[in-house]
């Protein structure tokens, strides 16, 4: 195989440009603002996903209070945008960095707690997130939420749900090309071998807790920029961004279409982000359904959607899998 072959069959290239591919051509097919909407809606997902991947499915480092990232960055520029005024432009960066200090902050001390202890931490994190947006409401808006204004840069409003659409597909390539020059550098490997066994990182020199907190500050900067679009493509947003069952289902999400596998973060994104509209003509089976498509997926591909086809399909390295043990 040539130098060219191989280059366009490596994750950071073929499976990008696919990906690109797709965003361009998937207008042709969204026939209204609805659909469009959903895929919106799919990107932002695969975004917060595609960095709780890298958390969970490289470093072996479980969250169950992600969506508490999603909500800061969210309410953060809104928070900046509509109460004290400041241009969208600012806000935006100014609330990511803020949750990446958060993140810092919580994650020293949390990181080094293992396994369940650390679902158990991060999970009251999410608790704390979410009461505290509840319960200050001056500033929040409390239960019932806060509008925010529309996305401007230097006098251009951002409307539309096509307009958003690009905006939203050019965040999510981003974010997979960065994920994924991340995996193939230095902090990658040391990322994959604390997966295989934190004590044989240790050994050979990696230092753990570093490089577990800079995942972990990673990961929710990506959940804080999608959360920070998500609120001014919206206009509103509310406390549930922060709830436990919005954690869960990026977990699931991650999990679903392949842990260890920057695409299968964003098929896992797409498809259980569109399967409830697909589902709502089941009505009151409409859960059920839901979750019998859950458990026979993951009964048919045990590794995760994408993993499974890959190693199936024997296209692994496009795919982003690397090995017959998850990296």
């Amino acid at each position: 195989m040539s130098n060219v072959s191989r280059r366009w069959l490596d994750a950071r290239t073929g499976g990008l440009a696919a990906l690109a591919v797709v965003i361009v051509l998937l207008p042709a097919v969204l026939a209204n603002d609805y659909f469009y909407e959903v895929a919106i809606l799919v990107a932002m997902n695969a975004i917060v996903c595609v960095g709780l991947n890298l958390l969970i499915g490289y470093a072996g480092q479980i969250s169950l209070g992600h969506a508490a990232f999603f909500a800061l960055g969210a309410y953060g520029t809104g928070i900046l945008a509509a109460r004290y005024g400041w241009p969208v432009w600012a806000s935006i960066p100014a609330s990511i960095a803020v949750v990446g200090v958060i993140a810092l902050v919580v994650g020293r001390p949390t990181l080094r707690l293992k396994g369940h202890y650390l679902a158990m931490a991060t999970l009251g994190l999410g608790v704390i997130v979410s009461i505290v947006l509840v319960t200050e409401d001056r500033i929040t808006g409390g239960p019932d939420g806060m509008a925010v204004p529309p996305l401007a840069l230097f006098g251009w409003v951002v409307k539309g749900e096509r307009t958003w659409y690009w905006i939203a597909g050019g965040a999510l390539l981003a974010a997979v090309w960065l994920a994924q020059n991340l995996v193939a550098s230095p902090v990658g490997r040391a990322l994959r071998a604390l997966h295989g066994s934190e004590v044989a990182a240790e050994t050979s020199g990696i230092d753990s807790a570093r490089y577990k907190l800079v995942v972990f500050v990673v990961s929710a900067l990506f959940a804080a920029t999608a959360g920070a679009l998500t609120a001014h493509y919206g206009g509103f947003i509310t406390p549930a961004r922060a709830s436990f069952m919005h954690s869960v289902e990026l977990v699931i999400m991650v999990v679903f279409g392949g842990m260890a596998s920057t695409f299968g973060a964003v098929v896992g994104a797409a498809v259980l982000t569109t399967l409830p509209q697909f589902l709502t003509v089941m009505k009151d089976y409409e859960m059920m359904t839901f979750g019998a498509v859950l458990m026979v997926t993951m009964a048919l591909f045990p590794r995760g959607v994408v993993p499974t086809l890959a190693q199936r399909l024997r296209v692994l390295p496009m795919l982003g899998w690397r090995g017959g043990v998850r990296r």
